[in-house]
């Protein structure tokens, strides 16, 4: 099959994938946070009397360019739930047995969506909550500071699932004289914890999409939980992250989302895949 990017309602599209024909599926839904997520992209240039410090205390000025949003806002709780239901019903329809789903989200919307894919799945399909942890962005001064999202794990068969252990990626040992020269040269695997900073506001991987999660993450679930060849889907697909994950590790991609902006960018970054766009 070919790699596809859809712009299109992924219900219409989930409901004609057909049955047990997909690998492995991650979602970054919509979190329901009740706010319009935008981002303004920003050029800087040098400037001693700038409005902005950088690294090293130099100075830039700013320019706003084009402003990308989508609104985050759902009329109610029930309203959300019937959202998500409807493509999760869809997601375990198509996954195929060895197959797994990851579904991101965050603290407002996690514990409700695990008690409804519990119900759709089975809660023996479930296998893991993993908390991927950073640290940017403003702190509240009225409560601890939210700095971590949400993965939830579930698979469609809970004998029979792909889990490559020995493709855990190695982190260092937090008190390396502990565990001896080898263990630290050797590092741990990853747990359900995963430490990953968020992309940079002016690193090269950033595309400027309001929600764009880090390839680093991404990369983790693929490289274990699939093979090459294997089909990966995102039907909340944003700038392409997943897909840039899957195509760099020979997996094939399908990639829904229906908005134009996300479209135009994910086309862009994954151009050296050679997908077909597609609309309905």
């Amino acid at each position: 099959m070919k790699n596809r990017i859809y712009q299109a309602d992924n219900l219409k599209i989930l409901k004609k994938i057909p049955g047990g024909s997909v690998d492995l599926i991650y979602i970054d839904p919509p979190f329901n946070s009740g706010k319009v997520r935008k981002l303004t992209h920003l050029k800087t240039t040098k400037d001693l009397k700038g409005d902005r410090t950088g690294f090293g205390g130099k100075r830039y000025s700013t320019k706003e360019g084009n402003t990308l949003t989508f609104s985050d806002k759902f009329a109610s709780e029930v309203g959300y739930m019937k959202f998500i239901q409807s493509r999760l019903e869809e997601a375990e329809r198509i996954l195929k047995p060895t197959g797994s789903l990851f579904v991101h989200l965050d603290y407002r919307e996690v514990h409700y969506v695990k008690i409804l894919l519990d119900t759709i799945f089975g809660r023996e399909c479930f296998k893991n909550e993993i908390i991927w942890s950073y640290d940017f962005g403003g702190r509240s001064k009225s409560r601890w500071a939210p700095k971590h999202d949400n993965i939830l794990w579930y698979v469609k068969d809970p004998k029979h699932y792909t889990f490559h252990y020995d493709a855990i990626e190695r982190i260092p040992y937090m008190a390396p004289s502990l565990v001896g020269a080898e263990k630290a040269a050797r590092g741990k695997t990853l747990t359900d914890s995963w430490w990953c900073t968020i992309v940079p506001t002016n690193g090269k991987e950033r595309t400027g999409y309001p929600t764009q999660k880090p390839v680093r993450i991404l990369r983790w679930i693929v490289q274990v939980h699939s093979n090459p060849g294997d089909v990966c889907l995102d039907f909340f697909a944003g700038s392409g992250s997943f897909g840039e994950a899957a195509g760099m590790f020979g997996r094939k991609f399908i990639l829904v989302d229906n908005n134009a902006a996300a479209i135009k960018i994910a086309k862009k970054r994954l151009k050296k895949f050679k997908p077909v766009i597609s609309s309905l």
